[in-house]
């Protein structure tokens, strides 16, 4: 029993104790929401949130922070509301040359030897800026074949917990169990290393930020299709919200040590926090509020474990 309840197998399993724990207090405050319905509503916007949480750990991975992220996330909504609903081919364009933006950001702070959180916080108002000069004011319109995806009824299970695993999965087995995963979070982990065995940490990093901008991408355009509409403001709070999420799914701030699954959870139990008041009618500071207090009370236990592993050892 004690081999199975190792301090590293506690700390990973946190996040998905903290996920039961208020998907359980939310079903005894109220169980109606223990249904399709309730699930779909309470989840509604966990899409966007895991997606943007993704791109940050990507960023993480390599041992940077992404203080742009929501402001990125608000631009490519824009886009999507105008430029993809209006001209389909501009609109790709100009989604791909955000991404093309985002990676070589990243070869900015690579080759510069840049803070990242400065770098990133200046391009913060500059892709704000640019949402602005797009669209002025809150509107837009959704492009149909996105607003029908993202309202889809699947049976049985409501669309965003099938998204949530299919995230998981797939950038769990592409980074944690590809041989290229390997060397992109060693790059986090020992780039000295990474860099003697012959790769490029300059293409590494720009790899990184380039995935980082495609999620980010799509994190727009799923919340435009949900929201049916885009603002510049749309996504601001992603920035904190994707940090938190990385961090309460078991991710640290250097060493390259992150987890996708733990990531997409730790996102759906910010969202579900967040939905969950919302869905009460209560003041939506309190939304930031519990999301913070549950960021907290995680990090306490993973303290706490750390350091009964550390009087044990």
């Amino acid at each position: 029993m004690e081999n199975l309840l190792t301090p590293q197998r506690m700390r990973s399993l946190l996040p998905a104790f903290s996920l039961i724990v208020i998907l359980g207090a939310i079903f005894w405050l109220n169980p109606r929401t223990m249904s399709y319905f309730g699930l779909n509503l309470l989840l509604n916007l966990a899409i966007p949130i895991a997606l943007a949480t993704i791109a940050q750990m990507f960023i993480l991975c390599v041992n940077d922070l992404d203080l742009s992220l929501g402001g990125f996330i608000s631009l490519t909504a824009c886009i999507t509301a105008t430029w993809l609903q209006e001209t389909p081919i501009l609109g790709v364009a100009a989604l791909a040359a955000c991404i093309l933006a985002y990676a070589l950001m990243g070869a900015l702070i690579q080759l510069r030897n840049l803070p990242s959180i400065v770098v990133t916080l200046g391009m913060s108002f500059v892709w704000l800026g640019i949402a602005v000069l797009i669209l002025p004011t809150p509107g837009g319109k959704s492009p149909e074949w996105l607003r029908a995806l993202m309202t889809l009824k699947p049976a049985y299970v409501p669309l965003p917990i099938i998204a949530a695993v299919a995230i998981a999965l797939i950038v769990h087995f592409g980074l944690m169990r590809s041989s290229f995963g390997v060397v992109l979070r060693g790059a986090g982990g020992n780039p000295k290393s990474v860099r003697r065995a012959g790769w490029s940490l300059l293409r590494i990093k720009m790899t990184m930020f380039a995935l980082a901008g495609f999620f980010g991408v799509l994190s727009g355009m799923c919340l435009v299709g949900l929201t049916t509409s885009a603002d510049a403001n749309i996504a601001l709070r992603y920035t904190l919200l994707s940090i938190a999420g990385v961090i309460l799914g078991g991710g640290e701030f250097t060493g390259g040590r992150v987890s996708p699954i733990g990531a997409v959870i730790g996102a759906i139990t910010l969202a579900l926090a967040g939905s969950f008041l919302s869905f009460l009618r209560l003041n939506p500071d309190w939304q930031i509020g519990a999301q913070g207090a549950i960021l907290i009370i995680v990090l306490a236990l993973r303290a706490i474990i750390n350091r009964g592993a550390g009087k044990t050892s």
